[in-house]
């Protein structure tokens, strides 16, 4: 299944994460570009982050011990300064 990623647009796809063993318990998705980005979700691998960068997605790794509140506020502050650019 594909999932789009709009232009200069954030998503958490912590609810697509369905490989049990998967070492992060959510992922951060930022689309800095100008252009949507279409995933593939589920996220099943580890080397499904690698794949996804090199679409020229900016993708989070939530480890378990961090802040998803944190790690997402400040991926939606440095996309908001692009956006502010972009005005």
């Amino acid at each position: 299944m594909k999932f789009v990623v709009r232009a200069h647009h954030i998503v958490s796809l912590g609810g697509y994460i369905v490989e049990r063993n998967f070492p992060y318990k959510n992922v951060i998705l930022v689309n800095k570009t100008d252009e949507p980005i279409k995933v593939e979700i589920p996220v099943f691998d580890k080397k499904w982050i690698e794949e996804h960068r090199n679409l020229g997605i900016e993708v989070i790794p939530v480890k378990y011990e961090d802040s998803f509140l944190t790690l997402f506020r400040k991926a939606q502050s440095d996309l908001e300064v692009i956006r502010e650019e972009l005005s």
